[in-house]
């Protein structure tokens, strides 16, 4: 059975591996993050092997992510997806292992496995973590950015299966009128498992590139359409 990330990142490494896939804003910030295909792989690879060989997770074990809408987080979620695990967006205190920021640690303090991510631009780490929480940043940049999938699980997004995700994803793409030729403005949260296949899957599985934004203002957004090159924007 082909995994997710399989499914969303081979049609779109095959046709445009070099183009930007997923461009990053933080307004709040000034955050400007954008990622090829390539790289956006070589990043969920690095997730991939992090969480097979540091957590020693197999196909069908399930990983609770606790994350905002972020570049990271897509490549947490496709990691996660490549190594055949089930994601699920809650904290699940069935979970074999929980990937979070550090103000959520406390939802998972049950799971057998923590990394925290801090979401900074330059990968800076955590700073004090408590004993036994790995740093996702310092973790993961030691791993090979290849990864060779085995077998998918029976799920991969709360309970669904990759066609059932692929079937909704390809579904929202239709409605909301986007293609592999569109460039896709978003300030979409990725909270529900609605949400995240609606806000970043249904993107990939078009084939499409998206430009995500967190903390929009509202006149960088105007000016963002022009300078990214917008062609569509997902209902929010």
């Amino acid at each position: 059975m082909p995994n997710l990330t399989t499914a969303l990142l081979d049609p779109i490494l095959a046709t445009d591996p070099a183009g930007p896939r997923i461009t990053y804003y933080d307004d709040a910030t000034g955050e400007r993050v954008e990622l090829s295909a390539i790289t956006l792989a070589n990043w969920a690879a690095k997730t991939a092997n992090f969480l097979c060989d540091e957590f020693a997770l197999m196909p069908g074990a399930r990983v609770s992510v606790l994350l905002p809408a972020h570049w990271q987080t897509a490549a947490v979620l496709l990691g996660a997806w490549w190594a055949g695990l089930e994601v699920t967006l809650e904290a699940d205190p069935d979970a074999d292992a929980a990937l979070v920021t550090a103000d959520r640690l406390d939802d998972v303090a049950d799971a057998p496995e923590v990394a925290v991510l801090s979401l900074d631009a330059f990968g800076r780490p955590v700073p004090d973590l408590p004993v036994g929480v790995t740093d996702y940043a310092t973790a993961v940049r030691v791993h090979g950015d290849q990864f060779r999938p085995g077998s998918a699980g029976s799920a991969a997004l709360d309970g669904r299966g990759v066609d059932d995700v692929l079937t909704a994803a390809r579904a929202v793409a239709v409605a909301q009128n986007v293609s592999g030729s569109d460039r896709v403005l978003s300030t979409r949260s990725w909270a529900t498992t609605d949400d995240l296949i609606a806000g970043l899957v249904s993107v990939l599985a078009a084939g499409a590139s998206l430009v995500q934004v967190s903390n929009p203002d509202d006149a960088a957004m105007t000016r963002r359409v022009e300078s990214e090159k917008v062609t569509a924007q997902l209902a929010t």
